[in-house]
């Protein structure tokens, strides 16, 4: 027969069988919290790399489509279609996706501060070092600052180890808490600039917008035929103190509606023909243009996944040549 238990002994034995139930249902709350989670982390991945695959399908059929343009007027890219910055959306399954093309190429290259191979030797190009100054002068950038971070990037990018006037090599960027060395090749990126001297954070986006880093150290290969009037800074910085940038914007207004049909009859414009630039600038305006950026967003459920796309059409079929993810 089993012993009574004493009154005394009872609330204590409650209190263990409590304290039991109390833990093990800690238990069970946490495992179900982590069983949700974990099936929370799959399905997003599993959206993700769904979207992902859109994304790859998408850019497959923007470079088509680039392709088609460029067969259609292999001599001439015009803004006719409204394909410059027009955004598309494409039903898929279960989600969206939107892709914007644009021309990559209407942006100043960063790379063009240097001129060279970088297998070999990149060294100063002035005519590059002063549309970026006067770029940064468009935009209200005072002279001085503008000049110093130029010149900065030059040496950045060039291959040797003396600072240009008024520029930073190695010894600008060997104190401090992060000390480093410059990149001595092109830029991959546009971030890259936030790294050099005199650059800061408030300036960088200021300039992001405008900025490219095509993998070649050319001028920036300005499309005269696709450049929008509210990008007149860009048509500016190829003549920094003689083009205004009020006059750039005039120069776009009146572009013919098919496009000028050569760089002559471009530099016999009035506010372009009295203009004194080197002949490396004479030959930059381009009528055709051989960069595209995409832009594609795809949105699966909860899950979005975005990327950048730079595509060198210089030799068909057009080919991706760099993409970022993120915003």
């Amino acid at each position: 027969m089993s012993r009574p238990v004493p009154s005394r002994e009872r609330g204590a034995a409650l209190l263990a069988v409590l304290l039991l139930v109390a833990i093990t249902g800690a238990i069970a709350a946490a495992a179900l919290e982590s069983l949700r989670l974990s099936r929370a982390i799959a399905e997003n991945a599993t959206a993700l790399d769904q979207a992902r695959a859109f994304a790859d399908g998408v850019e497959q059929l923007a470079i088509l489509t680039i392709d088609d343009r460029i067969a259609e007027s292999p001599d001439r890219t015009t803004l006719a279609g409204n394909w410059n910055g027009a955004v598309r959306r494409i039903g898929m399954p279960g989600g969206i996706a939107e892709l914007r093309v644009r021309d990559g190429g209407n942006c100043f290259n960063v790379n063009s501060v240097v001129e060279g191979d970088p297998r070999t030797r990149l060294t100063r190009r002035p005519s590059g070092v002063s549309q970026f100054s006067g770029l940064m002068g468009a935009l209200g950038v005072p002279e001085a600052e503008a000049r110093r971070i130029a010149e900065a990037a030059a040496d950045w990018a060039d291959s040797d180890g003396e600072p240009g006037p008024g520029g930073a090599e190695d010894s600008a960027y060997a104190t401090g808490d992060s000390a480093s060395r410059t990149g001595n090749t092109l830029f991959a990126d546009p971030g890259e600039l936030r790294a050099l001297a005199g650059m800061n954070p408030a300036l960088y986006r200021q300039l992001r917008p405008w900025l490219c880093a095509l993998p070649t150290s050319d001028l920036s290969p300005i499309n005269i035929n696709t450049l929008l009037p509210e990008h007149a800074p860009l048509l500016a910085m190829m003549a920094p103190g003689q083009l205004g940038v009020d006059q750039a914007r005039r120069v776009l207004e009146s572009r013919p509606q098919s496009g000028w049909g050569n760089q002559i009859e471009f530099w016999r414009i009035e506010a372009m023909s009295e203009l004194n630039v080197p002949l490396d600038v004479q030959l930059q305006p381009q009528l055709k243009t051989v960069w595209f950026a995409l832009d594609v967003t795809v949105r699966v459920g909860e899950s979005r996944f975005d990327e950048n796309l730079l595509v060198d059409a210089r030799l068909q079929p057009s080919r991706t040549v760099s993409r970022r993810w993120g915003e």
